[in-house]
């Protein structure tokens, strides 16, 4: 059983508030009478978006900012999607916010590592999303994961960020996937997504915009895969710093007229929090917006 830090259970059942916040969207089943869902020694139970909840190691990958923002973004610009694939899925957070958001999608996961693809399995039951989503364990690179004739309006990805050697490893295998260029590359994202997307779906990832290399591999990637980056907002993690990291919306350049091949509307920076430390009142509505309080 999990407990708090006091050492006493910890109430997992879904409850109307958090925080004070009013939970909005549909209830989940949560445990029920299933003995599988129960959490493990090295697992923890969180809060993800409205009643939705999702399993993590408690010494592993953990869901991070990025991940929201991905989901956030890409379903902020496309509104309206029968079918989600979400590339590299690693524990289930892009695809499950998105699926929060646009509650008609169905879903397919791709995900190289078993233990993250079990946490997965373990958080889609409990949020009662077992009969929208398809979760494949393997290399989305690899023809027989995904086939050719598979299309989804709405593709997501949040892609690792370094090549291996770049900087230090980590602690924990989880996590070492999840920032380091192992089993692909953002190019390897952008070309899978271009194969995959339905005509005029959308493609949305985030990636680092510094240095200002790491922004120019996600415009390089784009343009190779026949990729427009329709939009691209740069996230502040702090006030008064510069960003680290980017959102983009892409499209394919065959489903655009001539005059947006090469056009890129940029948004001013979404700043996270203030200069004193406290959440941005932007963030805050952003934060609403996913069922998560602010």
């Amino acid at each position: 059983m999990e407990t708090d830090m006091a050492g006493r259970p910890k109430d997992i059942s879904p409850k109307s508030h958090f925080r004070g916040y009013a939970n909005p969207g549909p209830m989940v089943p949560g445990q029920g009478n299933d003995p599988d869902l129960t959490i493990g020694e090295d697992e923890t139970l969180d809060v993800l978006c409205g009643h939705f909840r999702i399993f993590q190691l408690k010494k592993g990958h953990r869901y991070s900012t990025d991940d929201i923002l991905t989901a956030w973004y890409g379903t902020s610009w496309c509104p309206r999607a029968e079918t989600m694939l979400d590339l590299g899925s690693g524990i289930g957070t892009v695809a499950m916010v998105a699926a929060w958001r646009l509650p008609g999608a169905r879903v397919v996961t791709v995900e190289a590592q078993s233990e993250s693809v079990a946490l997965a399995r373990k958080s889609v039951r409990w949020n009662g999303l077992a009969d929208r989503f398809e979760i494949r364990e393997g290399d989305f690179r690899d023809p027989s994961v995904i086939g050719v004739e598979e299309k989804f309006d709405l593709v997501l990805g949040s892609p690792p960020y370094f090549p291996l050697g770049s900087g230090v490893v980590g602690d924990h295998p989880q996590k070492v996937a999840c920032r380091f260029e192992l089993r692909g590359t953002i190019d390897d994202y952008c070309q899978t997504a271009a194969d995959h997307l339905q005509t005029g779906g959308t493609f949305a990832c985030v990636f680092p915009v510094t240095p200002s290399e790491q922004a120019g591999r996600v415009t390089a990637a784009a343009q190779k895969a026949g990729l427009t980056i329709v939009r691209q907002r740069p996230i502040v993690l702090r006030e008064e710093e510069p960003p680290l990291l980017g959102v983009f919306v892409m499209m394919r350049r065959c489903d655009l007229p001539d005059t947006m091949h090469d056009r890129t509307w940029r948004e001013p920076p979404l700043i996270i929090r203030q200069a004193d430390g406290e959440i941005h009142p932007e963030y805050a509505a952003v934060k609403l917006s996913f069922g998560f309080p602010p």
